[in-house]
């Protein structure tokens, strides 16, 4: 108690102390001062205890204002000399703004980088700079900033063009670049040093103190009194619900409040939770330090002194007092630089700059927040000591990086990463590692942190550990900044330059080498290995050095020396690597027709062997080099090609290759999959182009350098194949009869694996630098080769082709010259088609298709051939030439060993009897036949006439095999392989060679007869081909024949058939004449027969057409609708809506007291049912569900998951389509009616009131009696034929009756959020609401769609609506008749003043629809007891009548226009309308005075009268007609001019709607008197901003920006209203009103029904009645949620340019509103279909099962 008390005497004291305080007498005796720092100490030691910290709940809006008052004031009046205002507006208006815009993003922000000008990808802009510049019009890519870095707009290094945004245009008189300090007096400059120096010394102090309990000299307290903070830290490591847990137990606090402080921790990291003396906070810190430490580090917990920490709160304070006023000059920030980088006494690293990032790994969150924002908005911002302060870091870089390593916060809290705010700027980065060596200095201290090596020395990453994977991931860091140091390329070189990256280079290459060879693997033989190897973290490795591996060869490709050296060392590297593998390899000499080459002997099936070899690969990407640069035709003598060894440099490339076919080949199986996974990387995108890609170069650059016989045997050798081919009698077939089935299976397709290898060495040229080819030929390659699969989107296209550094394709550039776009539907996304030219580039070969791909190509363009008429040949495609370092690869094509195996397979393909070969093995064969032959072809056309050409493939293939064998020549194979029958597929490829042979032939005859250019070869083929086309020309007439044969043949039997069963025929053709004649007679042919919907000549149903027969889904029965038969149900579903809503601020009512018997024309809260329409027996329905429920039950003793639908809640889905369905509706037949004279308005309502008054005696004198009291009250007499005694008949069946009261309660329970009670006077009125409400909706959807009234609706809705009116007159059967009668009597009274009914309602308070509904479907309550033949019709029509004038009288009231000068006449058209409008709104005006405005032209009020009216009178014409059965008139099933006409016909009104009042004026004045006098009327029409006026407009979706980024940036404003000023982590968008919600997070979760639940699914009970479509804004999905449990994501109606959404953002293509999609949810919105989608989706998703969708 004693603290509280001091705390309450405190302020007073210190009022008045704090009153005497000037500012400017302080800093007029600071000025006078010998020992300055001093007495600023004293100052600050004196204040900030006394302002900061002085009890448990922080204050933070009148601690900053003390601070301001007594600790910045002096110091701002001290800097400026005179009042701080003037003299900071004055430094403003000297100073120059600066031309780097230097914004700090927030988290969430959205950021822009242009993909055409951008240097890097990390050179973004601010939204406001990129709306003023010119990138807004290139290809520019948007993301959301995860916060820190800032916008580059006027930093020239960081844009190719277009630095520049508007704003940030340099002047011309800016260009002379002087000193900022120049404007500023020297006086002033010296003041300012001085301050500068001692604040963020006493800052620097502070935020790195490690005292809990003393303060640094000078700084302590004047008294000190024993209070404690007990502070808690935050960590990486421990998770929400444990620190929650801890601090409940430690500090008992709530779960709120612990949520409060874990939240705050997480984001300031750190909190104090207690507060008092010494022992009470030592106490709570052990109790967190026990719950914490069991598996992990404990949380770290300090007591420290009230006084520290206050002075740590106000060091805060001082940074960002600094950073905010350097804004206010560059000169000031000049000297801010200057103090924060001088360096101290102790020499090295002894600047304050230095000591904050020294100490940075030990601060907490927040202070490392508020220091890195003041480097950046000052180091950062200055271009000189940007530079100075770089230099610090590069020399600190080893020190940083390994605190960073070791500490637990997340990168983005780190100092390392402003590397990238460095690093990236391409002439800092080349100074850093000129002088600082900086490339070395990074890749030494990666090195350095990966330690675990075997022991020839490389990486190895076995039995990885948590921590040793978090230290990992850390690490990675590293490379990141490599790679900003890598990513823009220089163009001029300097000696220093070369030689410090070369001096990178080795220790890169000493990196790689420690991964040559690397997790070696070897063959399982026997069992299955038992645990699977770590692989993941080398390919980790493998795919974040894969830029920088390119980023290296993109470097020494642009200098020649860095080249030539570069490949130097790479080459002694990789030889270092070779001298240490010996295991294996000893040596054996190969034969084979008639070559021989030395090799060694190795089986990849039983040795080691690895997948990662970067040495080789990287000698390989700069042997290409050498070619593309030409440097090896300039420069011979200085590389060192003569010494090279070829079969040393394809050894492992080719290992690698034949393990990739052995696995193919299921050798490996028993490997496990660590395997498969890793062949699978090797291929894939992401690794492939410094895998895969320099694999095959390698294989090249060594073949071009061997004899192709000699290449080709080494491959036979390492594909364990070579004693196939190199036996004698290989053709004729090598002994397989005793070999085992598998070795047979896993041999072909060795075979077929090398036969692909052979195909890619030779015609992969489009790699520049092995091809003549440019860049784009290769990427048109590659986009060519994946349109041929199928047309696909740009996001497939982009995922499948490889990104640079920079993330880019650069397939934008040559896409439209391959492809064409087409774009998307309101589904669906848009897709590229390949262009028709294209297609013969298709390679069925291309090395980069993986199996599938391949098999889905040849389909596709097989298939497109023969559409094309074209035979479906794929031969190969032609190719560009060979670069000459790599020209000698063609003759691999025509070598005597690749001869002898096509050969030997051609040759088991003609004798197919032993079956050991494959379909797939001769397809390559004659791919590769049909290379040679197109090369040979290519270099006879381009060869002069002097030259021989070399190239002689067709000669070879005709030459028969050698003396002792006599085999065959390849020609005569294939000739006779053309007539095969068992190679029916392979003919049109077979005569598509044996074509080129002999074109090549004649080309080869006329060279050597006469040059001739134009060659006859042409028209051989040309010959040929016109015999093809007559040949498929004569099959197609063929068939055409047979067809029309056979559909003569099959008329003609159905003419015979119709001739024998006559009679049948003829029966249905007289009944379909008779139902089309009676169908005329009821159509209107003349006015008085029109068709009438309601009154007594209303059209009736004759006994045929009341018959209704349906199926039952369940069973198959069939079953006629009877009120005494079975009953008949519809699946449906009820749910509150508030779609229609004009009021979502009302609060939704107490469910336990509400009334709902009059809706408010509002409609803020209604019940809509929807059905699927789909028809059971109601006993079939019982069985289902029943069946659900017990299924239901046995799950949850399983697992506890939600499905997509709650049985508790009485939910199901439909037997037939799986629609969410919550109950049945029991269908019933129509009334049956009679027809008399009957009496007119008045007589009519005299009679209805006597009837009331009779009723409502009867029901006192039950309650009378009921209470025992037995006085006689005065007994009106009943109307004649009313008998009271007379108990109802109930016409309908039990089961009938049953469903009646299933469905009534379902809807009351649904309704008003209730448990179910049938015997609630309210479950009739909660049904007619729902039946109002529906047809309300319907109508609105039918307006909103443009579809006419009737036959519009699908039959689903057609059957809800006519069960949901028919049900509505029947469920008075299965209520309490008086409780009924009761709510008519009330009804009436609402229309008809009735002196016993109480509060009645103010007539503008009523729906007057709804009152429709109620009062025609309650009567039959009250008609049951009348046997005097009065009909329900009159009844009917006389409500509709009272209505009607009602809504005119409530229109006329509330939503006449203001009048407008101008009165149009409408020429006398509707003259009487108009001034019958004209007479009853002066009557109205009688009534209620000044209210009402003058209107004098009846022209507008007709016109707004007839508006009006009409929703309420097609909700009428929809509701009746369902009701009553009544067939609709043609005019109303389609749009037009004649629609109020007729609808006045159907509903039995005078088109002049004002006659009605007319007609019956005696009845109807003193009514309308009585409803105008009502004690509300004046009130509401006071409050106009409460008055519905009508037409109600249909509720819209709010609207959605054109330009998504309009959306994140709003978003990025948004703060969590609950968590002070944070911004929020998932901000949402409600579309349905516009809110932006915190979702998804601690702090602004709330308590609904007993749960906690997050803001979305909170804000969906007071908006959406349970029902919720969000915007999940950093996401762009859309979030659909229903309820608690259910929620699903749907499409967000935004696309780019390609037609495709962007879920997450990932791509960051700009992004659209797409209309017609936002339209599709609207009307998703609109139908009450969310429940329904969500219920699909959760049943096609299982997953979206799992997530907790309240917590959203």
């Amino acid at each position: 108690m004693a603290a509280a008390e001091t705390d309450r005497e405190v302020p007073s004291a210190l009022c008045s102390e704090f009153l005497q305080f000037s500012a400017k007498d302080t800093a007029a005796k600071w000025l006078q001062a010998n020992d300055l720092p001093k007495e600023v100490y004293q100052h600050l030691a004196r204040y900030v205890p006394k302002i900061y910290c002085l009890g448990p709940n922080l204050n933070p809006q009148s601690e900053d204002l003390l601070a301001q008052l007594l600790l910045q004031a002096p110091l701002e009046w001290y800097l400026c000399g005179e009042e701080p205002s003037t003299g900071l507006a004055k430094l403003e208006q000297n100073n120059q703004p600066s031309q780097l815009c230097g914004h700090v993003f927030k988290v969430g922000e959205p950021t822009y980088s242009c993909r055409e000008c951008a240097a890097d990808p990390t050179c973004v802009l601010c939204m406001q700079c990129f709306l003023g510049s010119v990138h807004k019009e290139h290809r520019y890519r948007m993301t959301t900033s995860g916060g820190g870095g800032f916008c580059d707009c006027g930093d020239t290094e960081a844009w190719k063009k277009g630095p520049y945004c508007q704003k940030h245009e340099p002047n011309i008189s800016d260009s002379l670049q002087e000193d900022p300090l120049a404007n500023l007096s020297a006086d002033m400059i010296a003041r300012t040093y001085n301050i500068f120096s001692i604040i963020l010394k006493y800052a620097v102090d502070m935020l790195t103190w490690d005292k809990e309990d003393e303060l640094p000299q000078g700084l302590e307290p004047p008294e000190r009194g024993d209070t404690y903070y007990c502070m808690l830290f935050n960590d990486e490591v421990h998770t929400y619900e444990q620190v929650i847990y801890t601090l409940q137990k430690a500090v008992n606090c709530t779960q709120k409040e612990a949520v409060s402080f874990a939240t705050t921790v997480d984001r300031d990291g750190r909190k104090s939770v207690r507060f008092g003396d010494f022992q009470f906070c030592e106490q709570a810190k052990s109790v967190i330090v026990r719950n914490t430490s069991r598996q992990t580090k404990p949380l770290r917990v300090q007591v420290m002194h009230s006084s520290v920490v206050a002075h740590q709160c106000f060091a805060l304070k001082a940074l960002a007092w600094l950073g905010h006023i350097i804004r206010y000059s560059d000169a000031l920030r000049r000297i801010l630089c200057q103090v924060g980088l001088q360096k101290g006494p102790e020499g090295e690293n002894s600047s304050l700059v230095d000591t904050l990032m020294l100490c940075d790994s030990k601060m907490w969150k927040g202070a490392r927040n508020v220091y890195h924002q003041l480097f950046m908005s000052s180091l950062l911002m200055d271009l000189k000591y940007k530079k100075l302060f770089a230099i610090q870091f590069a020399k600190n870089y080893e020190r940083l990086q390994s605190d960073y390593v070791k500490d637990d916060h997340d990168r983005e809290f780190s100092i390392t990463d402003l590397s990238v705010q460095m690093f990236t700027v391409p002439s800092l980065a080349r100074m850093l590692i000129t002088e600082e060596n900086l490339m070395t200095t990074i890749i030494r201290t990666f090195v350095d942190h990966l330690r675990h090596r075997d022991l020839q020395g490389r990486f190895q990453f076995e039995r990885y550990t948590a921590q040793q994977a978090f230290k990992f991931r850390r690490v990675q860091s590293l490379i990141g900044d490599l790679k900003y140091v890598l990513i823009s390329c220089p163009t001029e070189w300097t000696d220093k330059l070369r030689e410090k990256f070369l001096e990178g280079l080795d220790g890169f290459l000493e990196l790689l080498k420690c991964m040559q060879g690397m997790d070696p693997v070897v063959r399982q033989v026997g069992q299955h290995i038992e645990m699977e190897p770590e692989w993941e973290a080398a390919f980790t490795l493998q795919m974040k050095l894969t830029h920088i591996i390119s980023m290296m060869q993109e470097w020494c490709a642009s200098d020649e020396r860095v080249l030539i050296e570069a490949y130097k060392k790479c080459l002694t590297a990789l030889t270092h690597c070779h001298s240490g593998f010996t295991d294996g390899e000893q040596p054996i000499t190969l034969s084979m027709c008639g070559h021989s080459v030395d090799t060694i002997r190795y089986c990849v099936s039983q040795e080691k062997v690895s997948i990662h070899l970067p040495v080789s690969r990287l000698l390989a990407g700069l042997h290409v080099l050498l070619s593309k640069t030409e440097v090896a035709y300039r420069f011979p003598e200085q590389l060192p090609l003569s010494e090279l060894s070829p079969p040393m440099l394809i050894e492992h490339p080719l290992r690698c290759l034949v393990l990739c076919a052995q696995v193919h080949a299921g050798m490996w199986r028993r490997n496990g999959f660590s395997l498969v996974n890793q062949i699978y990387y090797y291929h894939n995108v992401k690794c492939r182009v410094e895998m895969f890609d320099k694999d095959l170069m390698m294989l090249q650059a060594g073949a071009s350098m061997m004899d192709p016989n000699h290449f080709l045997m080494i491959v036979l050798s390492r594909f364990e194949l070579f004693h196939i081919f190199s036996s004698a009698d290989c053709r004729k077939r090598y002994n397989r009869e005793n070999a085992n089935k598998d070795v047979v299976q896993q041999n072909s397709t060795l075979i077929e694996e090398m036969l692909h290898l052979i195909m890619m060495v030779v015609g992969e040229r489009f790699a520049s630098g092995i091809g003549q080819v440019e860049n784009s030929d290769e990427l048109k390659r590659e986009i060519v080769h994946q349109l041929c699969i199928r047309p696909m989107a740009h996001s497939e296209l982009v995922k499948a082709l490889p990104e640079n550094e920079n993330k880019e394709t650069g397939m934008e550039r040559v896409i439209d010259s391959v492809a064409s776009f087409k774009k998307p539907g309101v589904t669906g996304r848009g897709l590229y088609e390949l262009r028709p030219e294209c297609a013969k580039q298709f390679n069925l070969y291309f090395y980069h298709y993986s199996r599938a791909d391949q098999s889905k190509a040849e389909e596709a363009q097989r298939k497109l051939k023969r559409q094309n008429g074209e035979d479906s040949a794929l031969p190969p495609p032609a190719l560009p030439p060979f670069c000459p370092l790599f020209a000698s690869l063609v003759n691999i094509l025509q070598c005597d060993v690749l001869l002898g195996m096509l050969g030997a397979v051609l040759q088991w393909a003609v004798e197919p009897s032993g079956g050991h070969w494959s379909e797939s093995m001769l397809q390559r064969v004659l791919h590769l036949i049909g290379m040679a032959l197109l090369e040979e072809q290519q270099q006879l056309e381009s060869s002069c006439e002097d030259n021989e050409v070399t190239f002689n493939f067709t000669l070879k293939i005709s030459r028969p095999g050698e003396a002792p064998s006599n085999t065959p020549s390849v020609l005569a194979l294939l000739e006779t392989l053309q007539n095969a029958p068992h190679l029916e597929v392979h003919k049109d490829i077979i005569r598509w060679i044996l074509k080129m042979v002999v074109n090549i032939k004649t080309m080869r005859e006329r060279t050597a007869a006469a040059p001739s250019p134009e060659g006859s070869g042409h028209c051989q083929e040309e010959t040929v081909r016109d015999k093809d086309k007559a040949e498929r020309k004569r099959k197609a007439e063929m068939a055409r024949l047979r067809r029309e044969k056979i559909m003569a043949q099959m008329s003609e039997m159905q003419r015979h058939f119709i001739n024998e069963n006559k009679e049948l025929f003829q029966q249905s053709l007289e009944e379909l004449d008779a139902s089309t004649s009676t169908s005329q007679d009821h159509s209107p042919s003349s006015w008085d027969s029109a068709l009438v919907c309601v009154g007594p000549r209303r059209w009736r149903a004759g006994g045929g057409e009341r018959r209704q027969v349906v199926t039952c889904i369940l069973c198959q029965e069939e079953q006629e609708i009877r009120s005494d038969g079975r009953a008949m149900v519809l699946a449906a579903f009820v749910q509150r809506s508030t779609v229609m809503s004009k009021n979502r601020r009302r609060p939704p009512h107490n469910p336990e007291s509400y009334d709902p018997l009059f809706m408010h024309p509002d409609l803020s809260f209604g019940t809509h049912t929807g059905s699927c329409g789909h028809i059971m027996h109601s006993h079939c329905w019982q069985r289902y569900f029943e069946a659900v429920q017990a299924k239901e039950q046995r799950r949850q003793q399983r697992l506890r998951v939600h499905t997509s639908y709650d049985v508790e809640n009485g939910e199901f889905l439909c037997p037939l389509c799986e629609c969410l369905s919550n109950t049945v509706i029991p269908l019933l037949p129509l009334a049956k009616t009679s027809c008399s004279e009957q009496p007119g308005l008045s007589q009519w309502l005299n009679t209805t009131s006597q009837q009331i008054k009779t009723l409502h005696a009867a029901h006192r004198k039950a309650k009378s009696a009921t209470a025992g009291e037995t006085q006689t009250l005065e007994d009106s007499p009943p109307p004649e034929g009313f008998r009271l005694d007379h108990t109802p008949v109930n016409p309908y069946s039990s089961s009938i009756k049953e469903m009646l009261t299933t469905f009534g309660t379902a809807t009351y329970k649904v309704g008003l959020k209730v448990h179910p009670n049938e015997q609630d006077p309210r479950v009739p009125i909660m049904c007619w609401g729902s039946c109002a409400y529906t047809i309300q909706s319907i109508e609105r959807l039918l307006v909103d769609e443009e579809k006419p009234l009737f036959g519009s609706l699908p039959c689903r809705q057609d059957d809800c609506l006519s069960s949901l009116a028919r049900f509505g007159s029947a469920c008075w059967t299965v209520s309490c008749l008086s409780t009924v009668q009761t709510h008519f009597i009330r009804l009436l009274a609402a229309l008809v003043p009735n002196p016993q009914v109480e509060n009645s309602p103010c007539l503008l308070d009523v729906d007057m629809f709804h009152l429709l509904v109620s009062l025609v479907l309650s009567y039959s309550a009250v008609h049951c007891l009348d046997s005097s033949g009065l009909s329900v019709d009159a009844a009917q029509l006389h409500f509709f009548h009272l209505v009607t004038v009602a809504h005119l009288v409530q229109i006329l009231l509330t939503s006449v226009p203001v009048e407008l000068t101008m009165d149009q006449e409408s020429g006398g058209v509707e003259r009487e309308e108009e001034e019958g409008v004209c007479l009853f709104y002066n009557i109205l005006k009688t009534h209620l005075g000044s209210s009402l405005p003058e209107m004098s032209s009846g022209w507008h009020l007709w016109r707004c009268v007839k508006a009006s009216i009409l929703p309420y009178l097609r909700g009428a014409a929809l509701f009746f007609h369902h009701l009553n059965g009544v067939p609709t008139p043609p005019e109303l099933h389609a749009l037009g001019a004649g629609e109020w006409e007729a609808l006045c016909t159907y509903l039995c009104l005078p088109s002049n709607l004002l006659q009605l009042y007319y007609n019956y004026q005696d009845v109807l004045k003193p009514l309308v008197k009585g409803w105008c006098s009502h004690p509300g009327m004046r009130q509401c029409l006071q409050s106009p901003e409460t008055l519905i006026s009508f037409p109600r407009e249909s509720n819209k979706l709010i609207e959605l920006p054109e330009d998504y980024s309009a959306l994140i940036n709003q978003a990025s404003s948004f703060t969590c209203p609950k968590s002070g000023g944070d911004k929020s982590r998932a901000p949402t968008l409600c579309l349905v009103c516009g809110t932006m919600l915190c979702s998804q997070s601690y702090c602004c979760q709330t308590e609904l029904e007993g749960e906690d639940v997050g803001a979305c699914t909170a804000h969906t009970f007071a908006c959406g009645a349970g029902v919720g479509l969000f915007l999940r804004v950093r996401e762009s999905q859309v979030l659909l949620l229903a309820g608690k449990t259910k929620g699903c994501f749907y499409a967000p109606p935004y696309l780019d340019d390609y037609g495709e959404t962007d879920q997450g953002l990932r791509r960051g293509n700009p992004l659209h509103l797409c209309r017609e999609r936002y339209r599709k949810i609207q009307k998703l919105w609109r139908q009450h279909s969310i429940t329904e989608e969500i219920g699909h989706a959760q049943e096609a998703n299982q997953t979206l099962v799992g997530i907790d969708w309240q917590h959203l």
